[in-house]
């Protein structure tokens, strides 16, 4: 019976070793496929390179121009071409509005047209008639003028009946409409069969490609922009944060509520993956907490660059064997987008900004050019 026990206790410890030794290569292994995974796309920064501290704003994507397409006519929409979503070029038809009316009044000033200039030719035959008999001393002054006088008459009919159909042709015109610009249908205010009324939009179509950030600025920092400033900008819905310069700041706050709205320009390469509407996050420098806030040997950083585990806080920075590496640190005063680093980083050491794939401790990472 000992034996058996004795057996049994070999093949479990036996066991156990096969399980272990396993186990280490499948660890020794995926230690292995770490070291061999791509590096990860990083971007780095110092702490001299965040700039003076500011304050941020809530702002919104939106299009640099946007039309709303309606008529300058009454009728029913015969057709819409167009849907929320579609593409459109300029010049493309959009819709169209019943014009039989608009047809029958053109129709009308045709007829007119040729009355008048069968009126005037008849006067100017009495005209002709008149001036040779009265060089030839057989008609008398009156005649001819009065001769005159309904040639010229005649020849104002003419004028007024072509600049009616010229007006039934500019309303007709607003029958068809069509996009002042290639873009997208962004919203759809009626469909075909509803009444068209003057001034009342039926499409709105953006201009693709021509984004802007939109935001509010309040009265205590309006003072401290200037057009053509640098912001950041942060969408924090699909990770993007770029540069962009002010390109308009409203003078007026009568109509907004006491904020002075600002226009934010987008690089080119940044409007990939944007979508009006997006909201963004805006940091601007401000001159007065510059001067009364901000110590000038305080380290700054982004507060996006930070991680925050349970109650640490600490940044990635790049290790000898390029490597990511987790440094802890102790933070202090947050300023707009930017906090205050007491401990854990030097004033002159990179850390990482931004990254194309996930951070973990020993991941390989390369540094953007």
């Amino acid at each position: 019976m000992k034996s058996i026990k004795s057996s049994i206790l070999f093949i479990f410890l036996g066991y156990g070793l096969i399980t272990l030794v396993s186990c280490s290569g499948k660890g020794d292994q995926a230690r292995d496929n770490n070291n061999t995974d791509s590096p990860v796309l990083v971007i780095l920064g110092k702490p001299g390179d965040a700039g003076h501290p500011g304050f941020s704003i809530s702002g919104q994507v939106e299009a640099s121009q946007t039309a709303n397409i309606s008529t300058r006519v009454m009728g029913y929409i015969t057709t819409l071409n167009v849907k929320v979503g579609d593409a459109v070029k300029k010049g493309q038809v959009i819709a169209t509005i019943s014009n039989n009316d608009i047809l029958a009044k053109r129709a009308q000033a045709d007829a007119m047209i040729e009355q008048a200039q069968a009126a005037l030719k008849n006067a100017q035959k009495d005209y002709d008639r008149y001036t040779a008999l009265y060089n030839q001393q057989s008609a008398s002054a009156k005649e001819l003028d009065n001769a005159t006088l309904q040639f010229h008459s005649a020849e104002a009919q003419v004028q007024a009946a072509e600049q009616m159909r010229n007006e039934v042709n500019a309303m007709l015109a607003y029958t068809t409409l069509t996009a002042p610009f290639s873009g997208t249908v962004i919203q759809k205010s009626a469909d075909a069969g509803s009444m068209a009324n003057p001034g009342m939009p039926i499409v709105t179509i953006e201009q693709k490609g021509t984004y802007q950030v939109s935001a509010a600025v309040p009265e205590t920092e309006i003072n401290q922009l200037k057009q053509g400033e640098s912001a950041t900008v942060t969408i924090k819905s699909i990770n993007k944060t770029f540069k962009g310069n002010i390109v308009q700041i409203n003078q007026s706050s009568q109509f907004t509520g006491g904020q002075y709205i600002i226009k934010i320009s987008i690089p080119e390469k940044e409007k990939n993956g944007l979508y009006a509407g997006m909201y963004a996050t805006v940091s601007l420098s401000s001159k007065n907490q510059i001067e009364t806030n901000h110590d000038v040997n305080e380290i700054l950083v982004p507060v996006s660059s930070i991680i925050h585990k349970d109650q640490l806080s600490g940044l990635y920075t790049v290790s000898a064997g390029n490597t990511a590496l987790l440094r802890w640190v102790r933070l202090g005063k947050t300023y707009g987008d930017q906090v205050v680093v007491l401990s854990g980083l030097d004033k002159n050491e990179s850390y990482i900004v931004q990254s194309d794939g996930k951070l973990y401790n020993g991941v390989p990472v390369k540094v953007k050019d």
